[in-house]
């Protein structure tokens, strides 16, 4: 009686059989599991980084290198190389950004639609020259002026050649059309069976087989360019005014 007085999970009516039941149905995996921690990897190959760090410490009488300062070089060279990596991603992001997806881009110029009027202009200006000149040629073919004049002459063997070649660009576009129309409205070639079957296969709904996935993942690809590692290279102080900047941007 005494212990049923003690025990403080009888008196709440705590079983303890099943809650140690259920913990380990829902830990099972964990029980008997033995956790260790992972063999510490160096990031730079060891020889290399070694004779490295010795060449330099040379300046500085340093002729022996405990095992901790290559440990500790190489995390930091890979802590360097992941920030570096993590700033270039950021900046090829923004580079890639389509502006005109925001609802604060405002368009205040078209430089494709300015370049197309120019193009128009200037055929339309071409198109008036040679209109006159065309007029021009027409009228010395038609004119009845000496015969001998050599300029003259030339201009009316030149309205013949203009002739000439304006009736054969009609009788080649005519011809074109005759062919078109011979030939008759273009027929869609007809699905093979076996495509037809696989498409239909594809739009049944109770089929298993050929059932197209609601989401295909894709994964994103950034682009990192020379432009990005120059900007990260500009905003950090160590590397501004570097002579790895300034062949950077020599190429």
């Amino acid at each position: 009686e005494e212990d049923d007085i003690n025990d403080v999970t009888s008196m709440a009516g705590v079983n303890l059989n099943e809650e140690n039941a259920c913990i380990l149905a829902t830990n099972s995996e964990l029980v008997g599991a033995v956790i260790r921690s992972c063999k510490d990897e160096p990031f730079l190959f060891t020889s290399a980084l070694q004779t490295r760090i010795l060449d330099i410490g040379k300046r500085h009488d340093i002729k022996e290198l405990n095992s901790d300062v290559m440990n500790l070089v190489s995390h930091a060279t890979q802590e360097r190389l992941r920030g570096l990596i993590e700033k270039l991603t950021v900046a090829a992001q923004h580079r890639s950004t389509n502006c005109k997806q925001s609802d604060r881009y405002v368009q205040s110029s078209d430089v494709r639609a300015q370049l197309k009027f120019l193009e128009q202009l200037e055929h339309l200006e071409k198109q008036r020259k040679t209109e006159e000149e065309r007029e021009m040629l027409l009228r010395a073919a038609k004119s009845r002026a000496n015969k001998e004049d050599p300029e003259q002459l030339k201009l009316k063997q030149k309205a013949k050649e203009m002739q000439q070649l304006e009736l054969e660009q009609i009788q080649y576009r005519e011809a074109n059309l005759a062919a078109l129309a011979a030939i008759g409205p273009r027929k869609k070639r007809p699905l093979d069976t076996s495509i037809q079957n696989v498409m239909e296969g594809f739009h049944t709904s109770g089929s298993s087989v050929f059932s197209v996935p609601k989401s295909i993942f894709v994964p994103r690809i950034t682009r990192v360019s020379l432009r990005d590692l120059i900007l990260c290279m500009e905003q950090e102080r160590t590397t501004k005014h570097s002579m790895s900047l300034y062949r950077a941007l020599l190429k």
